[in-house]
C-alpha cells in the first residue's frame, strides 16, 4: 500500500533560477511538482530559451495560476491569457509572457522535472 506523502513549497527540493523568475520543485513519488515565480517582463524566450537551448518551449505544462497574468503564443501563432484561477494545459510548442505590474505565480503538475533544464 502506497503512503501518504506531504511537502511544502516552504522547503522545496529543487530551485531553479532564471532571468525574472524562480522555479521550486517537489518531488512526490515518481512525480514533480513545480511552483513558478515570474516578475514583470519575464518572458520564455528571453529569460528561459538561452538555458533550454530550444526556439520555443518544448516542455507540456499542466498549471493552475495562483495570481498574475500570462500570454501565450502557440507555435502555430494561435494566442491565448490566463490569470487567477485558470488551470491551463498547455502543449509543447510556445512562448509565453507576463501581462501587466503584477508578478505570476502557478503550481504546473506536469512540466516541473524538465523546465528551465537544457533540452539538448
Amino acid at each position: 500500500m502506497a503512503a501518504t506523502v506531504k511537502k511544502s513549497f516552504d522547503s522545496p527540493e529543487e530551485t531553479r533560477s532564471v532571468d525574472k523568475g524562480t522555479v521550486e520543485i517537489l518531488n512526490l513519488e515518481g512525480m514533480q511538482v513545480m511552483r513558478a515565480t515570474f516578475q514583470p517582463g519575464w518572458k520564455w524566450s528571453e529569460s528561459v530559451k538561452p538555458v533550454a537551448g530550444t526556439q520555443s518551449c518544448e516542455v507540456a505544462h499542466l498549471v493552475y495560476v495562483i495570481s498574475g497574468r500570462m500570454a501565450l503564443k502557440m507555435d502555430d501563432g494561435s494566442e491565448t491569457e490566463v490569470g487567477s484561477g485558470d488551470v491551463v494545459s498547455i502543449p509543447p510548442g510556445h512562448d509565453a509572457w507576463i501581462v501587466g505590474d503584477e508578478p505570476f505565480v502557478g503550481i504546473d503538475f506536469q512540466g516541473g522535472g524538465s523546465y528551465a533544464k537544457p533540452q539538448g
